[in-house]
Formats: C-alpha cells, sequence, structure tokens
C-alpha cells in the first residue's frame, strides 16, 4: 500500500503520449491513426519481462483476472474451488460467478491458507485452488504447489496484494497455473482500476485472451469485425489509459516495495519490545511486499483497544480489527452458494480463522511515513499493551 502516493509526471506523460498519438483509448486496432502506441500491449510486455512469463493479460480489475482465469480453465458448474476463508469477497464472488462452488478453508497465523485444511477439502469435484497472499504476506506456496500437484488440480494465485512478493527468490504469481493481479487504487501499485493474469501454458493464454474479449481471438488475417471466434465470452478489456499508468508505476514496484519493507522495519522495531505481542507469522524464505504490519494481541478487546488509541493519533488499522467482515467468509451468509457449500451454516465453519483474525492488529505501511511515526505508534499501543 500503495502505488497511489507516487502517481506523478511519469504516469502523466504516458498518458499524454496517448493524444498525442491518435488519442485512441481502445486497446484494439485504429491502427492508421494510433501511430503505433499501444500502452496495454506495451503493459502486458512489461509485465511479462518483469515476471519472467510470457504470457500476460491485462484486464478491467483483479475480480475480472479472477473470473478471466476460472473461464480459461473451464470451470463451472459441478465443480468445487477451493480458497482461504479470509480474503476479500471478490474471491469468493469469482467462484460462484464461474457457477462453481465454493469452499474455504480455514487460515494459520500466517493469515493465509491452512494446509492441514486444505487437504481435508479436497475431493473428487474439486478442479482448482486459489490462494491469497494476503496483505503482503505470502501463503505457504511450495507445499501448497505440492498439493495440487499431487492431487492434478490447477492452481490460481490471487496475487492482489503480493505484487512484487517473492518465496525462496521465486516471485509471487509464478507458482501457479495462473497468477491474477490487482491494480485497484490501494494496491501496491495502480491503475486506478485493472488487473493482470500471467499463464505457464499458452493454450489458457489464448483462452482467457478470447474469452475476456467477447470471444475475439484477434486474428491478424482479419478485420476485427470479422474476426474469428470459437466460443462466447465477456467484456473484461482494459483501456489504454490504464495501461498506460500501468506502465509507469510498474517501474517504481522495486522503490514502493523497498520503501514499505523499510517503514513496517522501523515501525516493528520500535514496537516488538512490548509485551504480549507477536508479530503475524510468515513462510520460511519469504520476501513479502509490506503491505501492512499485523500482530497478534491477548483478545479481541485487547485489539478494538489498540485501534482506538491510534485512532486518537489520527493513524487508522487496516482490516482488523474494525473491518474484517468484508474479508471474512464466515459473516458472508448474503452468498447463499457459499452457505450451501458449507453444510447451510457459515457463523461457526472457522473457529479457528476467527480465533486468530479477532486478536489482530493491522497498521497499513505507506511509502511516504513521517520518521516519529514509529515512537508515536509505540507511545499509543503503550496504554493498551
Amino acid at each position: 500500500m500503495p502505488g497511489y502516493e507516487l502517481i506523478g509526471a511519469e504516469e502523466k506523460n504516458e498518458i499524454d503520449e496517448i493524444f498525442e498519438n491518435g488519442s485512441i483509448l481502445f486497446r484494439h486496432g485504429f491502427d492508421q491513426i494510433r501511430n503505433n502506441c499501444f500502452k496495454v500491449k506495451s503493459f502486458e510486455k512489461a509485465f511479462s519481462k518483469k515476471f519472467y512469463n510470457r504470457h500476460s493479460l491485462a484486464v478491467s480489475s483483479g475480480t475480472a483476472a479472477l473470473r478471466v482465469a476460472l473461464a480459461s480453465l473451464s470451470i463451472g458448474k459441478g465443480d468445487e474451488v477451493i480458497t482461504q476463508s479470509f480474503t476479500f469477497v471478490a474471491t469468493v464472488e469469482a467462484i460462484i460467478e464461474s457457477g462453481a462452488s465454493p469452499v474455504c478453508t480455514e487460515i494459520d497465523k500466517t493469515l493465509n491458507m491452512d494446509l492441514k485444511s486444505l487437504k481435508n477439502k479436497i475431493n473428487s469435484k474439486t478442479k482448482a485452488v486459489i490462494v491469497v497472499h494476503m496483505l503482503g504476506i505470502p501463503s505457504r506456496m511450495k507445499e501448497i504447489n505440492q498439493i495440487c500437484k499431487e492431487k492434478k488440480i490447477f492452481l490460481i494465485e490471487d496475487t492482489a496484494w503480493g505484487c512484487g512478493g517473492k518465496i525462496d527468490n521465486k516471485l509471487l504469481g509464478t507458482w501457479g497455473d495462473i497468477g491474477t493481479f490487482s491494480f485497484d487504487f490501494a494496491k501496491t501499485i495502480t491503475t486506478g482500476e485493472g488487473g493482470m493474469l500471467i499463464f505457464k501454458e499458452k493454450k489458457y493464454y489464448k483462452k482467457a485472451s478470447a474469452w475476456h474479449d467477447h470471444g475475439h481471438e484477434n486474428n491478424p488475417l482479419l478485420p476485427r469485425w470479422e474476426d474469428s471466434r470459437t466460443s462466447s465470452g465477456f467484456n473484461f478489456r482494459m483501456t489504454e489509459l490504464q495501461g498506460a499508468v500501468g506502465l509507469a508505476q510498474l517501474k517504481k514496484l522495486k522503490l514502493i516495495i523497498d520503501k514499505q519493507r523499510k517503514n513496517r522495519d522501523l515501525i516493528w522495531n520500535e514496537i516488538k519490545v512490548l509485551k504480549n505481542i507477536e508479530k503475524r507469522h510468515a513462510p520460511q524464505d519469504t520476501y513479502d511486499t509490506a503491505d501492512a504490519l499485523i500482530f497478534y494481541v491477548n483478545d479481541n478487546l485487547s485489539a478494538v483497544k489498540c485501534r482506538e488509541e491510534l485512532l486518537k493519533i489520527n493513524i487508522s488499522t487496516k482490516i482488523l480489527p474494525e473491518a474484517y467482515t468484508w474479508h471474512f467468509a464466515e459473516t458472508w451468509s448474503h452468498m447463499p452458494e457459499l452457505v450451501k457449500s458449507h453444510k447451510g451454516k457459515l457463523n461457526n465453519a472457522f473457529p479457528k480463522s476467527r480465533n486468530l483474525l479477532r486478536k489482530c492488529v493491522s497498521i497499513p505501511i505507506f511509502c511516504k511515513m513521517e520518521l516519529s511515526l514509529p515512537k508515536q505508534i509505540k507511545k499509543s499501543l503503550e496504554k493498551v499493551i
């Protein structure tokens, strides 16, 4: 969190190039008047280079990226897709929109997918797992990847919060069959809205490319109005304006993560001396994006009091402890498909996850931080813990 802090002349210059070269805002066609200015295609190419992947597809949002990923794998009615109970609603919404049944696992002290719970949820109907790198900390990808390979099920990485993170020096989003990314306004890099997919196999990339564009195969031998198609699809195209901003932001990814990690460490080094405080766990050999600094306290009352004290000095918390209802499957009774997948009840479906989340405090990390902030945070927390 977040690229929007560093939006500046670089993004404006990329956008200006569009208007200096025909003002074409649609990613396809109009070749005669756009002077070879293709911002979305350039963004995809740059993203592929950054992530050592030949097949990148830009889309209109991170949610769209998840939906397109499922479509490219032909996942639908009668299938089950497993994800984790602590994620944003979009992960489950994408599964529901595909026609498949969403199944959620417990989380562990990384606040990501619990391995034992995952193994227990897999059955003959399971076609894919969507693992989420919540708030910048990687999931246990080595183990999850191995489980999916052994069970011969697809692995999708929801890397909305993990863009640029690594395990064992391998980038998040490149472990599974498909990696999805979000560029909404509060993510590590932003295009306002927008998303990206990267694919290991070309056949799934080609299907996704057509599906996100109403089935258009963009056959170079045919004009667009006579384009070939083999299936229907939907419209999840990224605009040239988004692509332009994405190009500039991608160049800042390392700078953003470096700043966030530095500022996160400054805060943690100040508060770690407090008693009854435990830092969120992370898998071994993790390089996280430091989207937030999350720590455990003794109980929910302590967590709420921490938030109250931080608010007094105009420091908000992020999702935990105050706003996890949009990020915790136990509270999503408005999704009948999810309720049905969990035997008609959600209110006690994930007791381990609930117990962990209620004791968490999450401090958002910004690139631009006052040097006095760590001491202010410590002073506030000392009143509670």
